[in-house]
This record gives structure tokens, sequence and C-alpha cells, in this order.
């Protein structure tokens, strides 16, 4: 199994357009960005995402992805299902995966899509290419919002999704002792309404007693990448992680 995350970025990505900031400028100069968020799970020849950012023609190109398996959606943001109109005329009748009421928020905006929605409830199991999958609720107001759990051959690896620090107790005891933690963490510190900070994030990371921990819908508050990465296990786009044979190996690649 590989997990790549294909974008750290927030909702606007990295560097902000009309944003003259240390960090969109080093983005600009040096030529590296934080794309939106996406995750993308393989296991036996098949892709799933977790999420489909606006940028995922990039994604999938510069990754060498010609088809997608299935989709599952973790809220109904822009900056997590707006690019699943990059299928449109490639690829037809995907499964995606999410609740009822995510399925809801989001089908009023892809009516134009030929795409084939499969509800599943919180905390409900289920497989695709051997892989475990379970949808755990967190906190991300107004919207109704999920983490991912996903689980192979013992291996467990938990995506937070787009979150505050009020997770519910049932989905906490779910993402205990995960062999890697994606977590949101939109800035260093500061108090957000829907978000976490970097410490919130590393605290909860500890709680979990998490085997790794990557940082990840990241905006331009953190310093440039080459500086943050110094301080915070921040995440990159194209950073993967394998998992096999009783190890967990990480490598870049795009």
């Amino acid at each position: 199994m590989i997990v790549t995350l294909l974008g750290t970025g927030d909702s606007p990505g990295t560097p902000i357009l009309n944003c003259h900031c240390r960090t969109c400028e080093d983005a600009r100069r040096k030529g590296w960005e934080r794309k939106r968020f996406s995750v993308m799970v393989q296991n036996n020849g098949k892709t799933v995402l977790i999420d489909t950012s606006p940028d995922l023609r990039r994604q999938l190109l510069d990754c060498g992805v010609e088809k997608v398996d299935a989709v599952i959606w973790t809220h109904c943001h822009f900056d997590h299902f707006g690019g699943f109109g990059e299928f449109y005329r490639v690829q037809n009748n995907v499964k995606v995966y999410s609740t009822p009421q995510i399925h809801e928020d989001i089908g009023h905006f892809m009516k134009f899509m030929s795409y084939k929605p499969v509800e599943v409830e919180a905390f409900e199991n289920f497989t695709i290419a051997g892989m475990d999958f379970t949808l755990l609720p967190v906190n991300h107001p107004p919207v109704s919002a999920v983490g991912v759990k996903v689980e192979w051959k013992g291996y467990k690896v938990v995506v937070s999704g787009d979150t505050n620090v009020r997770i519910p107790e049932a989905t906490l005891r779910e993402m205990q002792n995960p062999d890697l933690l994606i977590v949101e963490a939109l800035a260093p510190t500061g108090r957000f309404r829907k978000h976490m900070n970097a410490k919130e994030a590393l605290e909860l990371a500890k709680r979990l007693n998490a085997g790794k921990v990557v940082l990840t819908h990241l905006g331009h508050f953190f310093p440039p990448h080459h500086l943050a990465i110094k301080s915070y296990p921040v995440g990159e786009d194209y950073q993967s992680f394998s998992f096999g044979e009783g190890r967990l190996d990480e490598f870049f690649g795009d």
C-alpha cells in the first residue's frame, strides 16, 4: 500500500494569488508550491482518492495516474471536491463514497457529472482494493465533515480531515495508534473556529499515540518550506509512504 500527499495546501494554496508575503514570494522565486488538498491511496494496482483537489489534473499527470478507481469525499468545501470535474470527458461512473449528508451537500454542485454515489454511514467499514476504510465524524463547522481511517495488513493510516480540536470521543477511539497520522494544521499558532494549528495537531498526534505524523492543509502562515520543516513535520506535495513487509518507507516522486 502506498499513500501519497497530492496536495498539502489550504484552500487558496501557496503561493496565493496577489499575496507577496515572505512565504508566497519564496515559493515564486524558488518554484515550489502547495497544491490544494488530496490524498492518494494505492494498492493492488488500484487508486483511491481521499478528496478531489481543484489541482487534480496537474497532480494526476505529475504522478502518472491514468485511472481513478474510487473517491472518498470528506466534506463539501470546494478545495476538497472541486477537482472531481477533471474526470469530465475522461472517466465516467466513478464510485464516490461518503456519508448521505456529504453526498447531498456536494450533489448540488455536481449534477453535470456522471458518477456513482455510494452512501456510507459514519463508523461503517467498507473495502476497496483490499483496503478497509472507515469514515469518522470530525468538527468543521458549519458543515458535516469526516476523517478517514485506512487499514491494511495490520497497518493503520488516519487522515484527520479538516477539523478543529473538538473531535468526538468516539472518533478519537477509532483513530488511536495509527502508524501514520496525516493531520491538518492551518498555521503554526493562532485560534481558528474550523481548523487546528500546529501545536494542537501535534498534541492530537501525541494523544493518539501516532507512530509518524505529517502536517497538511498548510497555509502561507508557515514560513517557507525549507524553514518550516526544521520546526514542524510539515508535509510536501508528492511525499509518499510505502507500507509492507513490516516496515514504513518514505520517499518523494513527481
